[in-house]
């Protein structure tokens, strides 16, 4: 892997938002024991606020305080790496002093301020900052936002694709973007379920089409990336955020087993010759 900063293949799942104490516990703990026999490394995801809700009257989340809280217990209790999303400076320093991973939301990746906060948090630690590539970036654009978070003093960059927006409600992915983002020295991750996202498609929510994640996320596996994000949720029908594009939790072992074969199949083959 181009990067300083090694890491065995990482699956980043949990619900878009914690509803709940009890749901975001069962969501971690079912996660890491699908993930530890396939020799995964499981990072825990969940928001604490989701600030950027289509409707000002969606459920956003339970708060930072009582976020923090639950994530803290489940980096504890399960011993697993857990990762939130920062929307404003100020949060930085906090949230980081509880997760392993500080997340910058795509439509923020180049708020400068931000940035220079979450790079300022996690500055002489071990913590990584995961940035999801703008909507609206081509992936070489992304290159600021790693130069701005370097000089800033961040040493642990991810990048995560999750679609380019095509048109009105609607996302599309274009894979040569993989390669192209490792080219800038970061590990890659590939946002399976935000890239089948619908975004506003519902009026009032995003609506989404849950059934292209699997063959989204074997193409992704197949150009080569470093990890996975998905957002996974017992009965997504039902979720109070981004249920549409969400995995359900029973759906994720038979394809992690599968995505994993693949992996392990290409990495058996000789490195393809370039037909350029």
């Amino acid at each position: 892997m181009p990067s300083s900063d090694p890491m065995s293949f990482t699956l980043i799942a949990g619900p878009c938002v914690i509803e709940s104490r009890d749901l975001a516990t069962t969501v971690a703990r079912e996660l890491k024991a699908i993930c530890e026999p396939l020799g995964i490394r499981y990072v825990f995801k969940a928001s604490f606020d989701k600030a950027n809700r289509s409707s000002g009257g969606s459920f956003r989340g339970p708060g930072m305080q009582e976020g923090l809280a639950v994530l803290a217990e489940i980096r504890q209790e399960l011993d697993v790496p857990v990762l939130t999303d920062i929307h404003e400076s100020h949060q930085a320093a906090t949230v980081a002093e509880v997760v392993d991973i500080l997340q910058i939301p795509a439509f923020l990746c180049r708020q400068t301020d931000l940035l220079m906060a979450a790079a300022e948090a996690v500055r002489g630690t071990d913590k990584v900052i995961n940035v999801k590539k703008g909507q609206f970036l081509a992936p070489w654009d992304m290159q600021q936002v790693v130069t701005k978070l370097q000089q800033a003093g961040a040493e642990r960059i991810w990048l995560t694709e999750r679609g380019s927006s095509f048109g009105y409600n609607t996302l599309v992915v274009d894979y040569r973007s993989l390669p192209q983002l490792r080219e800038l020295g970061c590990p890659v991750i590939f946002d399976a379920t935000h890239s089948v996202q619908q975004p506003g498609g519902r009026g009032t929510s995003s609506g989404g089409q849950r059934q292209f994640v699997a063959p989204l996320a074997r193409a992704a596996v197949a150009v080569g990336v470093d990890g996975l994000f998905m957002e996974v949720h017992p009965d997504p029908d039902q979720a109070l955020s981004d249920g549409p594009n969400m995995v359900p939790l029973h759906r994720v072992q038979p394809l992690l087993e599968q995505l994993i074969g693949l992996r392990r199949c290409l990495e058996q083959q000789p490195e393809a010759v370039s037909v350029y």
